[in-house]
């Protein structure tokens, strides 16, 4: 039996036993509740494997170790260490207060959770907007990431590739929603700790003797350093590490991660669903090493988005390499259905729904139309996808954090905020929503060059906190003010 052939065999079953869990989804999903967040009759470790997965995807799996094979060891930190970190943070502080007070409000969506925080509608569809335009950069990546794997393990075209991912991951979202996307999930996640492990592994000797060290110090010394001086994307500390960190910190707020939050049953799962999910986030994380050890065996003469692809065909047999490259497919889609999910959810509850609210009295009638409004929308975010994807940008990882971590600028501190600060003026929420993204933008292309989009993220990232602290100051000592001259 040929690589391919098994490769097709492990695909053609990984695709059946998927549509099966997708299908066991939809005999959960009735309405919008379902679809969005599902019934709160998912145990924590079944949510933490989602939440990791989510978190992880092609970009962990397929695109980061591109930016480890070029830059190194301070690639590798950005990433894994300073960007592992921030996620964990971020889910530890931010989880908790979310999941409260979307319970208190009945919130199925951040957008929603954003607007009845600070009890503003008009803040709702400002960041439904933002989240609908901009999660579609994120599914381009993963599915360029996606068909590339898969071009190079089926012998499909980029095109047809493209095509297939697209419409499997879109399809099985439209029939079983939120339930889908964890059952799924599972499986995924389950796959992609086999390949982190494996693929880790596969370098391990040569990492714990040295070996590794000494071929890429033989290839270039800047390899090797912390902070790569030579890279345009990790030339300074500020960038590997404070960068990395709150960026990360930041793309907690995303609404296909912290909203896993509310799929749990009750306040007493959140531990355990948090420490499933640290645990399997850091043996995901274990794949950024693929970069390292594919430096050594491919050279620096690879196009750097299908760096893993090419190092799984060099290092393992064809078999067993067709096998992790499927498994390099659930990656992607693990996140993709995610973000699916979240977006079409936003489209029909908070956005649609909201249109609807006036033609359509009946909250259950209303709920049905919403319902069908987010399948419809996944239909379209398909077609948008599938154009983009077809001609992608050269360098689709760059593309992809760029617009992420826009949506990050603007959402970053008013939720940190939310959560944490009781009393925050409205308006200063919407100054900081604004000029958080705009300051990003601004700067990654105001800048000549190439710039890591994480150091004009963290800029609009303090802006938008420096403009919420001030408010918050001002607020505290007007009315420390206003109770000493009544007591006066």
């Amino acid at each position: 039996m040929t690589a391919r052939t098994v490769a097709w065999v492990a695909f053609g079953i990984y695709l059946v036993v998927t549509t099966g869990l997708a299908i066991a989804g939809m005999r959960k999903t009735s309405d919008m509740r379902g679809f969005a967040i599902g019934n709160r009759d998912m145990g924590p470790g079944l949510v933490g494997i989602t939440l990791a997965a989510s978190v992880a995807s092609t970009a962990t799996f397929v695109i980061n170790p591109g930016f480890v094979w070029r830059d190194g060891i301070s690639a590798l930190l950005f990433f894994g260490l300073a960007g592992g970190a921030g996620v964990i943070t971020g889910l530890v502080v931010l989880s908790p207060g979310f999941r409260r007070l979307g319970d208190s409000n009945g919130a199925l969506t951040l957008p929603e959770w954003l607007g009845a925080r600070y009890d503003s509608r008009a803040l709702r569809g400002w960041f439904s907007v933002l989240n609908l335009v901009l999660a579609v950069a994120f599914v381009v990546l993963i599915v360029k990431g996606s068909a590339l794997v898969m071009q190079h393990t089926l012998g499909l075209s980029y095109a047809t590739s493209v095509l297939v991912v697209v419409g499997f991951v879109f399809s099985y979202i439209l029939i079983g929603g939120t339930y889908a996307h964890a059952y799924t999930n599972a499986l995924q996640g389950a796959l992609m700790i086999v390949v982190a492990l494996v693929l880790f592994g596969s370098g391990l000797p040569r990492l714990v003797s040295g070996e590794l060290f000494a071929s890429l110090h033989a290839a270039d010394p800047a390899l090797l350093a912390p902070v790569n001086e030579s890279s345009a994307l990790f030339g300074s500390a500020f960038e590997v590490f404070v960068c990395g960190f709150v960026v990360s910190f930041g793309l907690v707020c995303q609404p296909h991660i912290l909203t896993k939050a509310l799929y749990l049953r009750g306040p007493s799962d959140l531990r355990r669903y948090l420490v499933v999910a640290a645990a399997v986030g850091v043996c995901f994380s274990l794949i950024l090493f693929v970069g390292l050890y594919a430096r050594v065996l491919l050279g620096g003469d690879v196009a750097q988005d299908a760096v893993v692809a090419r190092y799984v065909a060099e290092a393992f047999g064809p078999v067993v390499g067709a096998l992790i490259a499927v498994a390099l497919l659930a990656a992607g889609m693990s996140t993709m259905d995610g973000i699916l999910v979240s977006a079409s959810t936003i489209a029909g509850h908070d956005v649609a729904l909201a249109l609807l609210r006036r033609r359509i009295p009946d909250d259950d009638a209303r709920a049905r139309a919403g319902l069908r409004i987010s399948r419809g929308l996944l239909v379209l975010m398909g077609v948008v996808a599938c154009v983009i994807a077809l001609n992608p940008p050269q360098l689709v990882g760059l593309f992809a954090q760029t617009g992420v971590y826009g949506l990050v600028a603007a959402s970053m501190a008013p939720m940190t905020f939310g959560v944490l600060v009781r009393d925050v003026p409205r308006s200063a929420v919407w100054a900081a929503s604004v000029l958080g993204p705009l300051a990003h933008f601004a700067v990654y292309f105001g800048v000549s060059g190439t710039l890591n989009p994480a150091t004009s993220a963290t800029a609009g990232i303090a802006l938008s906190f420096a403009i919420l602290g001030a408010a918050v100051a001002w607020r505290r000592r007007a009315g420390s003010a206003r109770d000493a001259a009544t007591a006066s």
